[in-house]
């Protein structure tokens, strides 16, 4: 199988990329804002830069999230996209169209309430039944086919809450990230190098970044998005890899796939945070509710046990989260408290939420 995608929108030169799938070459396709060296921008760079991006990144970006159409992803795409409605005229908001690329292949019932495109699976067996695969291969089809207005794009996943205004974080071809701690590309050296080899640079190249949420020129995506299904294909079909990554394998395909065409991105801390180890909102834009929570009575975190009050969206495959659920006890964070607020909220108001997605 071949993916092929032709540049014409990168402003210093014009690319072309042919990547053939399990068997790839990597080439500095991008210009960078600046060169990066061990050590990065230093505390007072970003502080300039990051300056630069409130000042000068008012381009608007298209809020692009890939979703299967099991109850599950439903709901949660609900949720996001009210979330998303409420926020997107604020002050300080620089969010343009919305689109849910729905990689089931096929329409669902909610094709009328939330902006969507649809494409195709991963050919049947190929993700090994690691569905996140169809990720990469989701955005790649996207980008060909669909008419995005915006120079920008915002990859999110269904679990996130727009929590305040969004501005574009990235600046010119420096994309925006958010660094998770458990992405460790130089603690996983040795199986990084199987993708990103010596003589492509330093390991420390590679971001500890997934790909979400991540704002980045709709340009630059185009170039990394084909190298990004190749790198997660390979590293699923590698043992090794597959074994040492698990659930983010396909989060450091997009870290080694955005090296090997030499882009880094802007690291920033106020992009998501992540109940419960995040205990205020303050002034970050995302709320990213992953992680399950539960606390006894006393308002004490149980963490890794099911706890007298939990809000967990595992506890919810089958169908969404009823109405009105109930507010966590006294001495529960913020971050989780305004997480249940903000779903009760969305929940009262999203029509048919108890019947029109349910497995």
């Amino acid at each position: 199988m071949i993916v092929r995608k032709t540049m014409g929108r990168v402003k210093s030169m014009l690319v072309l990329l042919m990547v053939l799938l399990f068997t790839f070459a990597s080439y500095n396709l991008v210009t960078m804002i600046m060169e990066h060296k061990p050590g990065g921008l230093g505390a007072d760079g970003l502080e300039s830069l990051n300056r630069k991006v409130m000042e000068k990144s008012n381009l608007k970006f298209h809020v692009a999230v890939t979703a299967t159409d099991a109850a599950y992803n439903q709901w949660q795409c609900r949720i996001m996209y009210y979330w998303y409605k409420k926020m997107k005229d604020l002050p300080g908001s620089d969010m343009g169209k919305f689109t849910r690329i729905l990689h089931s292949g096929r329409t669902d019932q909610l094709m009328d309430e939330i902006p969507t495109f649809v494409v195709d699976p991963l050919p049947e067996g190929l993700d090994k039944g690691y569905i996140v695969l169809n990720r990469p291969w989701a955005f790649v089809q996207w980008l060909e086919k669909a008419d995005i207005q915006e120079e920008y794009i915002l990859m999110a996943e269904p679990d996130h809450i727009f929590v305040n205004p969004l501005p574009n974080l990235a600046y010119e071809t420096l994309p925006a990230a958010y660094h998770f701690f458990y992405i460790k590309p130089a603690k996983n050296e040795k199986i990084i190098r199987k993708f990103y080899p010596e003589e492509k640079g330093p390991v420390t190249d590679v971001d500890p970044i997934g790909n979400s949420p991540v704002i980045i020129q709709k340009s630059l995506l185009e170039e990394i998005a084909p190298t990004w299904v190749n790198i997660s294909l390979k590293m699923k079909d590698d043992p090794e890899t597959d074994k040492a990554f698990g659930w983010v394998l396909e989060m450091y395909a997009y870290a080694v796939a955005s090296a090997l065409h030499g882009v880094k991105h802007n690291l920033r801390k106020d992009f998501m945070l992540q109940p419960p180890w995040d205990l205020h909102v303050e002034n970050k834009f995302i709320i990213h509710y992953t992680y399950g929570c539960d606390y006894n009575l006393k308002g004490e975190l149980t963490y890794g046990k099911i706890g007298e009050w939990r809000f967990d969206k595992r506890s919810y495959l089958l169908g969404p989260p009823p109405k009105n659920l109930s507010l966590p006890p006294p001495g529960v964070p913020e971050s989780v408290v305004r997480l249940v607020k903000m779903v009760n909220e969305a929940t009262a108001n999203i029509p048919e939420w108890d019947s029109i997605n349910r497995s």
